[in-house]
Order: structure tokens, then sequence, then C-alpha cells
């Protein structure tokens, strides 16, 4: 019989199983005769122009699928499951863990520690590698699952087992090196912790890292996290104005060495290192191709040159509306100088732009992308909101109308009385939909 978690969910039209009579309810038993335990398994099964695909069906009959499709072509078969089954959640105890942080009383699945190989293939959601076994590896290499993200840290052994909380934390530089000689891409990640891994440590990480380049592509440099749930765990320090500079000199001195050996920076700091440094963001150039985007790299920078491209094809009409945006505390400036060049730029047009203080985490947390609904609706109240309300969509759980605090968007309109309008974090569309 089949795994149970292998239920099909949905048929996706104009698709290979929407012409076959495969249905929500079956079973996917096995591709040609081999078991299907995840979605990489399933993945690499059907990449070929002729598979069998065995179901079963509710009535325990056994059905067998001869296909014939392009070596790409997906068989539109949707699981219960993103990844079939369910995911690897995390052994690690990381003093840095933002998650630890969280109060109570939030749903269930914000709770969930995934450390899942197959989610960072699938998802460019970040792992430790800290349960993962030499099986898992080569299944990794044999399958090819790349690019992989990867959260490194610090490259010393002693130090990442204490930052993990994880005895199996260092050996991370051996599975690095075999992923590398098996041709798998990696993309890297430092959580960077107030005087235990910057500093000298943060320049052997880098140096560590690069002498994998090109197969480790990059690496991110994110500042911890603090909230103000943090009671009876590891004392952390935020950065501050001084602390970030030295990051950014750290970072922007190995970038030029680099990109002197190689043609490439290969290391890039968060924008929130800028901003609490009180320092001029990098320019667009710095970025590439905006790789880490969703590490906060670059973010500002990328928006701002999403809304010159948009105002620069000259297809803005002209309005008689006001609207308003809410952003966190750190982008702030930003948005409102790009908003106020919006409305020179559209006659007839007033963005209200409103920096929202997060009461919920603390006001150390300044990011737009972890404001809450009952932050937004506290501090808007009163507020001049015009006809519409944008709300970036790094403040939504992906996927879904909801916020972090279970708010929906309905009930934010309700409350303030307002039509929300949705509008991608980067300001691609964001002048768009303000002429609508």
């Amino acid at each position: 019989m089949g795994k149970a978690t292998n239920v099909i969910t949905d048929i996706k039209g104009n698709s290979i199983a929407s012409e076959l009579d495969i249905e929500p309810g079956d079973i996917l038993l096995s591709i040609n005769d081999q078991e299907v335990n995840d979605i990489i398994d399933y993945k690499y099964l059907i990449s070929d122009e002729y598979i069998e695909v065995s179901i079963i069906k509710p009535s325990g009959e056994e059905w067998i699928f001869e296909i014939e499709k392009e070596y790409d072509e997906d068989l539109g078969l949707e699981f219960k499951n993103s990844i079939i089954d369910g995911a690897r959640s995390c052994a690690n105890k990381c003093i840095f863990c933002f998650i630890d942080q969280l109060p109570k009383n939030m749903r269930d699945t914000l709770y969930f520690k995934d450390d899942d190989s197959r989610l960072s293939f699938l998802q460019g959601n970040f792992i430790t590698m800290t349960n993962m076994s030499d099986k898992d590896i080569d299944r990794i290499i044999r399958y090819r699952i790349s690019p992989l993200n990867i959260s490194v840290h610090t490259t010393d052994p002693d130090l990442r087992i204490m930052m993990l909380g994880n005895k199996r934390a260092g050996n991370i530089m051996k599975y690095i090196d075999r992923l590398c000689s098996g041709g798998i891409e990696i993309n890297c990640q430092i959580v960077l912790c107030r005087d235990i891994n910057d500093g000298d440590n943060l320049k052997k990480t880098a140096l560590d890292l690069f002498s994998y380049h090109p197969n480790i592509k990059n690496v991110a440099v994110v500042p911890v996290g603090i909230s103000r749930y943090r009671e009876k765990l590891y004392p952390l320090t935020p950065y501050d104005k001084e602390s970030s500079s030295r990051v950014i000199d750290i970072i922007e001195k190995l970038q030029n060495e680099f990109y002197d050996k190689k043609g490439n920076i290969f290391i890039r700091a968060a924008d929130e290192f800028y901003i609490m440094a009180d320092r001029d963001m990098p320019d667009t150039e710095c970025y590439g191709e905006y790789e880490q985007l969703e590490d906060g790299i670059g973010m500002i920078s990328y928006f701002l040159e999403n809304i010159d491209k948009a105002l620069k094809e000259g297809n803005n009409k002209k309005v008689n509306k006001t609207i308003s945006s809410v952003t966190g505390m750190s982008a702030y400036k930003y948005i409102k100088s790009t908003c106020e060049k919006i409305e020179r730029n559209i006659d007839g047009l007033k963005i209200n732009v409103y920096p929202i203080k997060n009461n919920f985490f603390g006001e150390k947390i300044t990011v737009t992308g972890l404001l809450t609904g009952k932050d937004i609706v506290e501090q808007l109240k009163g507020k001049e909101l015009g006809e519409k309300l944008f709300l970036p969509s790094n403040t939504l759980k992906s996927g879904e109308n909801v916020l972090l605090d279970d708010y929906t968007i309905k009930g934010i309109e309700n409350e303030l009385n307002i039509d929300i309008e949705v509008c991608n974090f980067d300001g691609s569309d964001f002048v768009k939909l303000i002429a609508l």
C-alpha cells in the first residue's frame, strides 16, 4: 500500500494527470517501480521521457500508467504537503534563534523550526546541516539538489557548536567540502552576533568560504534580531552605530580583496547595518542580480531602482487621490523620500507614509517584514488614510492574507474602514497600482 502522506489532493489543469484517470484521493505508490519518499524523489523520478506511474485507488485497486512526455514536463500532481512527507525539524538550540523569542499563544506553525535540505532547494530556506547524515549528503549530490542555502554563521568548529547548541555543528566545513566537490552550488548566510562571531572571526569565516568560490556563490551577513521576549535566553547585545560601522568596514575591505582576486565581491551586508551605521547604501552594482534579496541584502536599493524604472516609463496618468503606505522604522526615510518623488511625478497624488513602531516584538525590531496587524491598526487609527492603504507583501505569510499575529487583511480593513492593496515589497508594482 502507498504511503498515506502521498495522497494526491489536486490535479493541475491542462496537465498530463488531468488527461488521465488520476483523481484527488488517489495515492502515489511508485514511479518506475521506485518508492517515492518525498518531493525530491518525485521530481527526480519524473525527469524522463518515459515513466511508469503506479497509483492506488481508494478502493485499494492498483493502476499503472505508462506516460510519454517531455523530459522536464511535470505530471501536474499536487500533494497535501509541499514536500510530501513532513519537514525535518531543527535539532539546534541556537543562541540567536528568533523563534525562541516569540511570545506565547501565536499560531502553532510559527513555532516549528524547519531545517530541511528539501525546503532549502524548493523554497530557499536556510539549513544548518546538523541533522544530516553522510547518506543525506550523497543523495543531495546524486539528485543534484542545487543550489542549497546554508546557515554557516562561523567556520570555527568550537564556536559553531556553542552558537548552535549542537555538538554536530562543528562538521560544517567537512559537509561543504563534500558538496562543493560534488558540484553543488551553495548560498551562505551569517547571522552576526555582536562580539561573538564578528571581528576577526567574520574575516576568517569569509576567507574560508571564499576558498570554495564559485561553488559557494555568495555570503549574506545579517544582524541578529533581538525581540523583547528574551527572558532566560543567551545574553546578546544589539548592534549600534559604531559596531555596525565596524562590520561594514570589514565587509567592504573583504569585497575589495575578493573582487581583485576573482572579479566578484562575494560577501554583502544587510541593509540594516548601513541604516544603523547611518551610512549611504552601496551603489546598485554592488548587489549583482540581487540574489540575496530575501536576506535583506539590497532590498532598499532594489525598491528605489524599481520605482525609478516605473516612473521613467512615463505612463503615469494624472490622478486625484490620497493613499497611504506603511513601513518599518528602519526603512522609513527611504520610503518617504521615494514616495515624495512619486508625488512629484504624478499630478494630483498625495501619499501618506506611516512608520510603524514594533510594539509587538519590541522597538529593536525595525524591519517591515516583522510588522503585525495589531501594531498597524493601533498606530493608524485616527490617521488620514485616504482612499486606500498599501501593505507590502513581506508583512504577510507566504501565499496567505494573514500577518504574523493572525490579523487578516479583511480584519484590518474592517477596523480601519479602508480598502487595502497588497503590493510587492520590492516596489515593482507600486506605481502601477497607484495609477489604477
